[in-house]
């Protein structure tokens, strides 16, 4: 099964690995993803770690609490998508284009 295996090449190619994933970390760290909601009412950041940067609420919205609720959990959930799509995206770019995330057997190649 290791036949013909070099253990050098493994290791070069170990490192390369390293090495990309610090740099995608490091691009992520610096990345920034905004999700609105009510029309922009509200507006949320993130950067490509999944930390919440930055809130944005319209004056408009501080005298009705449910709405603003409904629509900074909104914002919140779609800017924590954008994250989570953008890291799936990144790993595959680093991958070569292999899609890990995929189900085997679903029938995509």
């Amino acid at each position: 099964m290791f036949e013909g295996l070099n253990m050098n090449d493994l290791g070069k190619m170990l490192e390369e690995v390293q090495k990309k994933a610090k740099e995608l970390e490091e691009k992520n760290e610096s990345m920034e993803l905004t999700a609105k909601s009510g029309g922009g009412l509200v507006k949320v950041t993130a950067n490509g770690k999944g930390e919440i940067i930055d809130i944005e609420i319209d004056d408009s919205l501080l005298d009705d609490k449910e709405a603003l609720q409904i629509l900074l959990i909104s914002a919140l959930n779609d800017v924590l998508k954008m994250v989570e799509d953008n890291k799936k995206s990144a790993a595959l770019n680093m991958m070569g284009g292999m899609d890990i995330f995929s189900k085997e057997g679903d029938g995509h190649k």
